[in-house]
């Protein structure tokens, strides 16, 4: 009898690759997520969560265990990229692991930022393992309200 370790997200991953499968025609709207078709991809992927709160768009990334000097955040070409490095424990002359499941060495995450960011105000800070990143929308992008004349004429047309 061969034992093998039980994966609660492997039926997850399975049921995925079935119905990409069942609708490959259409489009892969969540290629390059965590929701994609790499397991290593995504099991190496640093989560975030995304939050627009008025005139600022606020990125949160979970990056526990990570020093502050090991983050990298940079934006170019108009994409936001979130690199992270973890180095590995040395190991134990007194006795070997038992389980290791937490990994180490480099992650990366790149997201596409809107027109409408103003990347001279962008600020990150690391707090307890979270990396946050505001991103203000620029000033000259904001919504601009216009008043109505009322009764004007409008321009002849030539």
């Amino acid at each position: 009898m061969v034992l093998t370790r039980w994966d609660p997200r492997y039926e997850i991953r399975r049921a995925h690759r079935l119905a990409n499968r069942r609708f490959a025609g259409f489009p892969a709207f969540f290629a390059g997520s965590r929701y994609s078709d790499s397991a290593e991809q995504r099991d190496w992927s640093i989560p975030l969560d995304i939050v627009r709160d008025g005139d600022t768009v606020t990125v949160k990334a979970s990056l526990p265990g990570v020093q502050p000097e090991d983050i990298d955040v940079t934006i170019e070409g108009g994409v936001l990229t979130i690199k992270a490095d973890t180095k590995a424990e040395e190991e134990r002359e007194d006795g070997g692991y038992v389980v290791r499941e937490r990994r180490a060495g480099s992650f990366r995450r790149s997201l596409r930022l809107s027109d409408n960011v103003d990347t001279d105000k962008v600020e990150p800070r690391y707090e307890n393992g979270v990396l946050t990143i505001a991103l203000p929308v620029a000033e000259s992008k904001k919504a601009k309200h216009l008043t109505v004349a009322v009764g004007a004429a409008l321009p002849e047309a030539k």
